[in-house]
């Protein structure tokens, strides 16, 4: 078994780069990080819960929601194991309605093949239409978390800044 440390680095710079290809719409980057047979599962009745398959597919779809709104994510917190791993992320995005910056925060579950590509997503979130959703009272500055005016963590810098979409 792989020291917890580097097996996170490991599935850390996998799914960083992944949230790095969403978050510019890159679709080259997203795919050197999807197996061929991704499956994306989305928790109902957020927009667009429908399942996404393939590693395409799946990379195209984000280039088309990041054209939509904007959207950045932001690793703030991993919990890793050998073919897996838990992640809390944060997505700013401007919505469409108010065009009023919003961060929506979540959990993934990520599975990684033996390529260590990831195989399969299972996320977890509650997206509102012009409001951020988070944890009520949760220290999320003083825990390194990302935040508005400081989209980056103390895991993920990510490819943008979000200081620049205010």
């Amino acid at each position: 078994m792989t020291a917890p440390a580097q097996q996170a680095t490991g599935h850390l710079h996998t799914i960083s780069r992944y949230y790095d290809g969403c978050g510019t719409g890159d679709v080259d980057l997203m795919r050197t990080t999807l197996a061929d047979d991704v499956v994306h599962f989305f928790l109902a009745p957020n927009p667009g819960s429908t399942p996404v398959r393939g590693g395409e597919h799946l990379a195209r779809y984000w280039r088309k929601v990041h054209a939509m709104i904007d959207a950045v994510w932001i690793v703030d917190h991993i919990l890793d194991g050998d073919a897996e791993a838990v992640i809390e992320w944060t997505m700013f995005w401007t919505s469409p309605h108010s065009g009023r910056r919003v961060a929506t925060r979540g959990a993934e579950w990520f599975m990684f093949g033996e390529d260590g590509r990831i195989t399969e997503i299972r996320s977890y979130y509650r997206q509102e239409t012009d409001r951020d959703t988070e944890l009520d009272g949760f220290p999320y500055a003083d825990r390194g978390y990302s935040r508005h005016g400081a989209a980056s963590s103390s895991l993920h810098a990510g490819a943008t800044t979000e200081e620049v979409r205010r």
